[in-house]
């Protein structure tokens, strides 16, 4: 079933909040929204967002995000589109959920979400964040030029912000660590923290030096924060830590971890990206 539609007056939202608000369009239909464009369809994180949000609208959702897996099988035309969501199966412990997007050409992208009951157990953690600057030592990055979404994000870069110089005869390193949030500052939520996944840049700009024609393929965000901890953090940016592996055959791995002020462990991602010579 399509997922309800919600009427909220959007000129008073944040501009996350607008990309993800229902449009008066009819029931379960979204309108992309600028302020989050990239080079030929929307930045995939508000993709992933919208989509989980669709999710966590619906009334049958039990239990906070587990896993999200956005598919992109083609850009979305600017404009109207729609979002079908789907309960798969649900359990005691989980509900799997899958999603479709589509528009006037037929399905864009596709995802599954997992929910979960939040239990008390025994936790263990021994991931350790890294040594660094406090977010307000790191200056915030001007993206003027850059992609509209870029702009929708204050990011603070420790290493690894790409120099867009061209081709470099030598490939640079390709680990990236940066403090990252919503720009304008909006408390943390799992939609918020599903775009932030997707926030680090393709890693080819980093790594070659060059824009060659690029796309997000496979994007898998594992959600470790629950409300508590995210309530904790508010407004304050989040460092993102991420590397690639392997450039080979037109695609390359890319996977992320993201941290909060206070050094959690909020979520880890991965995605796959296509890339043309």
């Amino acid at each position: 079933m399509n997922a309800p539609a919600v009427a909220a007056p959007t000129a008073r939202l944040h501009p996350f909040d607008q990309a993800l608000s229902l449009q008066p369009l009819g029931e379960g239909r979204w309108r992309t929204h600028p302020a989050y464009w990239n080079m030929a369809g929307p930045f995939g994180g508000i993709t992933g967002a919208l989509m989980l949000r669709a999710v966590l609208d619906h009334p049958e959702r039990r239990g906070r995000p587990l896993a999200l897996t956005v598919n992109f099988c083609g850009a979305l035309a600017e404009g109207d589109f729609e979002v079908a969501v789907k309960l798969v199966r649900g359990g005691r412990s989980t509900q799997h959920w899958s999603v479709e997007m589509r528009d006037d050409r037929g399905v864009a992208t596709t995802a599954s979400v997992v929910t979960a009951a939040e239990r008390r157990t025994w936790t263990h953690a021994p991931g350790v964040m890294p040594q660094v600057p406090p977010a307000r030592q790191v200056a915030a990055v001007d993206m003027t030029g850059r992609p509209a979404w870029t702009r929708a994000f204050e990011m603070r870069f420790v290493e690894g912000l790409p120099a867009w110089s061209g081709r470099l005869e030598t490939p640079a390193d390709g680990r990236t660590v940066l403090w990252v949030r919503d720009a304008p500052e909006r408390p943390l939520d799992y939609p918020a923290l599903a775009s932030l996944s997707d926030s680090f840049f393709v890693k080819i700009i980093q790594v070659r030096g060059d824009l060659p024609p690029v796309a997000t393929v496979s994007l898998t965000t594992y959600f470790l924060a629950d409300e508590a901890e995210m309530a904790v953090q508010g407004t304050q940016s989040v460092l993102g830590v991420s590397d690639v592996r392997a450039f080979r055959h037109g695609f390359n791995d890319q996977a992320g971890e993201l941290w909060s002020a206070g050094g959690q462990l909020l979520a880890t991602t991965t995605q796959v990206v296509w890339w043309k010579d």
